[in-house]
Order: C-alpha cells, then sequence, then structure tokens
C-alpha cells in the first residue's frame, strides 16, 4: 500500500466544532479501515498545521476518494503528499539514472565546470 503524509488546517466549522475533533477522527479512521485503508497515526499539533495524519491507502484513487470525502464534511482544508520509506526509495533510486559524474559538486559548480571543460575543447 502507498504511503501519504496529510496536513490539515481546521476550516472555520472545524474550529467552531473542535471539541468533536477526537471523534471526528475516530469515525474517519473506522470508515476508512472498512475501505481498506490504514491509518497509521493521527496527530494533533501546534504551528502553522493543526493536524498530521499518516495514512496508507490501498491506491492513489481511493485515496482521493477518501481526502474528497474528509474535505467535504467541510471541519478542514488538507495537502496531501506521497510518502516513501527507505526501501521504495532505494528502489526509486536504482532505477534512476545517473545525473552525471558531478552528483556531488553543487549544481552552479557543475555547470560552470563543464562550461569551461567545453571552452577549452574549442
Amino acid at each position: 500500500m502507498a504511503t501519504y503524509v496529510v496536513l490539515y488546517k481546521f476550516t472555520p466549522d472545524g474550529a467552531k466544532n473542535i471539541r468533536d475533533s477526537v471523534k471526528r477522527a475516530g469515525r474517519t479512521r473506522q470508515e476508512n479501515a472498512r475501505l481498506g485503508f490504514k491509518i497509521v497515526e493521527v496527530f494533533w499539533t501546534q504551528g502553522p498545521y493543526d493536524m498530521v495524519a499518516v495514512v496508507q491507502a490501498p491506491s492513489e484513487e481511493a485515496m482521493m476518494g477518501a481526502m474528497l470525502n474528509v474535505v467535504g464534511a467541510g471541519n478542514v482544508a488538507s495537502t496531501t503528499m506521497r510518502a516513501f520509506d527507505a526501501t521504495e526509495m532505494s528502489r526509486i533510486l536504482a532505477r534512476t539514472a545517473s545525473l552525471s559524474d558531478d552528483e556531488d559538486t553543487p549544481p552552479a559548480a557543475a555547470t560552470a565546470k563543464r562550461g569551461a571543460a567545453a571552452r577549452r575543447r574549442s
């Protein structure tokens, strides 16, 4: 299953009904479990976001549908990010062509280095 990190901000209605936030999250967790999701964890946070959830979804389409349902309820606005664990990232990196032999060189320095080499050849 794909993993997602979801950042939530309460809408004015959600803030007005803040005392029901834990109950709403519990109901959402139960409904999503019935649909094949795994809510790994939900956190209420301080700072620019009010809540953070880590969710495993059976597909991108299922995740999109779930987010439309949650946001459509009107209590939160969300930002959803696909997350990759170390194993997944290792597979991605193994399939990614080497960027260049300048991998450890900052982009501006690599560009300057290539430009100097081109000038020497001409």
